[in-house]
C-alpha cells in the first residue's frame, strides 16, 4: 500500500479520540464504588464454571520505577527505596488469600503476566517469593504461558535465571526508541548496546520469546530516526514487536507536560512513521497481527491469528482465552467474562483495604447479555478482522451501527451486510475506528464523552 493512499482528508476524518478496546464497555463508562459482595459472588460463580475447563490468568501489577519516563501513561510510583518491595508483596499475598477464599477448588493457573511499572525493579529473590505465593498453592496448567515486562537497564541474568526456573519463557522489553535525542526528551536512556545485551542474556537463560515494545509519534522522532531504530531492532530479531502509537493524554498523565508539544509529529507525520516502520518490519519477515502488533511466522501469536484463535484482554493480544483474568495489586483490573473490577489506584487506598481484610476493588461494571454480544463483535474485529452478526441484534445494528459504516465503506475500509463484516487491507490501519462503530456506550454518549477521554486513533 502506497503512502499516497492516506491523504490528509482520510487521516483527519479518522484521527478521533477512540478507545483501544482492551475491554467493553471501556473503562470511562464503568461505575465507581461497585458492590463488593456482588463482585465476590460473580467471581466465585465464574471461577467454578471456568477453572477446571480452561484455568485462569493472573495479572500482577508491580508499580515501582526508579525514574520517570515522561511518555508513560501507566500507573506507577517513582522511588529508589527498594524497601517498598516487602510491604507490597505482603499486600499481594493478603489479596490472593481473599480471592482464594472465594474459590471452591485449587486454581489451575494457565497464564501469569507481571506488568508495571517496572517488574524488574524487584530483586530476583523477591520475585521468586512473590511467585511462590501463587504457584505453591495452585495447579499449573501443562500449557501455561508466563511472561514479564522487563527494563533493559536493570534486568539481570539472575532475574532471568530465577524466572526461567519458575516457568517463564517470554519477556517483553520496553525499548520504545533507540535514538539518543528521543531517549533524552522522554527520559528513557538505554543505549542500543544495552538492549542487545539484555536480549542476548534472555536467550542465553532459555527464554524462547523476546518481545520489544516500540512507540511511534514520540517527540523529536523523524523518519530517519524511526528507520534507524527499526533496523537495529530487526538485527536482534525479537519474536514479537508491539509498534504502538504514542497516546498523548497530558490531562491524565501529567509527566507528558514536561516536553514541548511542538516537538510532537503531526497526525500525517505519525502515520508516515508507522507506514515506514511497518514496511521495514514486513520486509524483514514479520507479519501484521493487528492493532500495531507484529510477529515472526513461527511465533504462537501469528499462528493463533491464522487459526482464528487470537484473544485480546487487558494484557493485549494473547493466545490464552481462559475466561477469567484476575488482576492483583494497585490499579489492577479483573475480568470474569461478564464483569470487570478495578483495584484502587493509589497505594494508600490499596493498602488500606487489603490490610483491613477487604478486596481493594473500586470501579467496575456488570455486563448484561447485550454487552456480552457486542463485546464479542468488537473482539472479533480486533483479533480476526471479521465478525458475524446475530439476527436478533439487527434492529439495533441498523439503528445505531450500520449508518456509521457508510463512510468507512466509501473509504474502502470495510465490507459488510446483515450477516457479517470484514475489514479490508486498508481497514486494518483503522481497527480502533471500526470497533468504535459497535461501541454502543460511545455512540450513545458522544456528546458527553468529550475529547479528553481517549487518545486519538492516529
Amino acid at each position: 500500500m502506497s503512502d499516497s493512499t492516506f491523504d490528509h482528508a482520510l487521516i483527519t476524518r479518522y484521527n478521533q479520540p477512540i478507545p483501544r478496546y482492551t475491554s467493553y464497555p471501556t473503562v470511562p463508562f464503568w461505575k465507581n464504588n461497585i458492590d463488593k459482595n456482588s463482585w465476590s459472588e460473580t467471581f466465585s460463580k465464574q471461577f467454578s464454571l471456568q477453572n477446571s475447563n480452561t484455568g485462569i490468568s493472573l495479572y500482577i501489577h508491580l508499580p515501582f520505577c526508579e525514574s520517570l519516563c515522561t511518555y508513560c501513561g501507566c500507573n506507577k510510583k517513582i522511588t529508589t527505596n527498594h524497601s517498598v518491595e516487602d510491604n507490597y508483596i505482603d499486600a499481594i499475598e493478603k489479596e490472593w488469600k481473599l480471592y482464594k477464599a472465594l474459590m471452591a477448588e485449587k486454581p489451575l493457573i494457565r497464564e501469569i503476566h507481571l506488568g508495571g511499572g517496572t517488574p524488574t525493579f524487584f530483586s530476583p529473590e523477591n520475585l521468586e517469593r512473590l511467585l511462590h505465593i501463587f504457584l505453591d498453592d495452585s495447579h499449573t496448567h501443562p500449557d501455561h504461558a508466563f511472561s514479564i515486562e522487563g527494563h533493559p537497564n536493570n534486568t539481570t541474568r539472575q532475574h532471568l535465571d530465577t524466572l526461567y526456573s519458575l516457568g517463564f519463557r517470554r519477556i517483553s522489553y520496553g525499548v520504545q526508541d533507540l535514538d539518543p535525542k528521543v531517549q533524552q526528551v522522554i527520559n528513557r536512556i538505554q543505549p542500543a548496546s544495552q538492549v542487545r545485551y539484555a536480549t542476548e542474556q534472555a536467550r542465553a537463560a532459555g527464554f524462547t520469546s523476546v518481545n520489544f515494545d516500540l512507540i511511534y509519534g514520540l517527540p523529536l522522532q523523524t523518519k530517519q530516526s524511526i528507520e534507524n531504530t527499526i533496523r537495529e531492532v530487526i538485527s536482534l530479531k525479537p519474536e514479537r514487536i508491539a509498534f504502538y502509537s504514542y497516546a498523548h493524554v497530558p490531562w491524565t498523565s501529567k509527566a507528558q507536560r514536561l516536553f514541548d508539544e511542538s516537538d510532537l509529529p503531526s497526525a500525517e507525520e505519525k502515520i508516515q512513521l508507522y507506514l515506514l516502520g511497518k514496511k521495514l518490519l514486513v520486509s524483514a519477515g514479520y507479519y501484521d497481527v493487528g492493532m500495531d502488533h507484529f510477529a515472526l511466522p513461527e511465533d504462537e501469536l501469528y499462528i493463533a491469528k491464522q487459526q482464528g484463535k487470537l484473544h485480546r484482554n487487558f494484557m493485549g493480544y494473547t493466545v490464552q482465552d481462559t475466561g477469567i483474568l484476575l488482576g492483583l495489586g494497585v490499579s489492577s483490573i479483573s475480568d470474569t467474562g461478564n464483569a470487570f473490577a478495578q483495584n484502587e489506584k493509589t497505594l494508600h487506598d490499596y493498602y488500606d483495604n487489603i490490610n483491613n481484610g477487604r478486596l481493594a476493588i473500586n470501579r467496575g461494571y456488570f455486563l448484561d447479555e447485550e454487552d456480552v454480544v457486542f463485546r464479542n463483535y468488537i473482539k472479533n474485529i480486533s483479533c480476526n478482522g471479521y465478525t458475524r452478526f446475530r439476527p436478533e441484534n439487527l434492529p439495533l445494528l441498523r439503528e445505531i451501527c450500520f449508518p456509521l459504516l457508510e463512510q468507512p465503506v466509501k473509504d474502502g475500509l470495510v465490507v459488510y451486510n446483515d450477516e457479517a463484516l470484514e475489514l479490508t487491507q486498508k481497514g486494518n490501519y483503522f481497527i480502533r475506528n471500526i470497533c468504535s462503530v459497535f461501541d454502543l456506550y460511545l455512540q450513545k454518549n458522544k456528546v458527553t464523552t468529550g475529547i479528553k477521554t481517549f487518545s486519538k486513533a492516529i
